[in-house]
This record gives structure tokens, sequence and C-alpha cells, in this order.
């Protein structure tokens, strides 16, 4: 009797969880590849990282040259709470 509702549930549960796979390939697209999307996504991140770390090393000379903190720097271009 135990494993019987056991086995139900756990149907029950494949089904749900089968469901929204479905829901989510048809929100990303059944010809789009989850695998390219996640490349894509890290290939972005690490471009973003790199234009930040640029955008800090020219902040950190502007603020030798003003003879200012890069906290006052970045304060006195709206760009609090960015280290």
């Amino acid at each position: 009797m135990h494993s019987a509702v056991c086995e139900k549930r756990q149907e029950a549960r494949t089904a749900e969880l089968q469901a929204e796979v479905n829901r989510l390939q048809e929100q990303l697209g059944r010809s789009v590849d989850a695998e390219k999307v996640v490349k894509q996504h890290i290939k972005l991140l690490h471009e973003y990282n790199e234009a930040k770390d640029a955008a800090q090393v020219l902040i950190g000379r502007l603020a030798s040259l003003r003879e200012m903190t890069v906290r006052e720097v970045h304060e006195s271009f709206g760009l609090l709470d960015i280290e």
C-alpha cells in the first residue's frame, strides 16, 4: 500500500517537473541550444568584467591626477557603492 502511494507521488512529481521543463523550453524556444546561450552569457560577462576593470584603472588614474581618493571620484560621477 505504502509503496503504491509513494510511486503515485513520484509519478505526479515527475509529471510536474516534465511540465515545467516543457514550459521553460517553450519560453526559451525549441530551436535554441541552452548550452550556446550559457556560453554566450559567460562570454558577455567576461567582456563586461574586462570593461569594468579598465574603467576602474582609469578612475584610479584620475583620482591620482586630481589628488582624490577613488571613492571621491566615484561619488563625483555618481558611482556610489562601486568598488
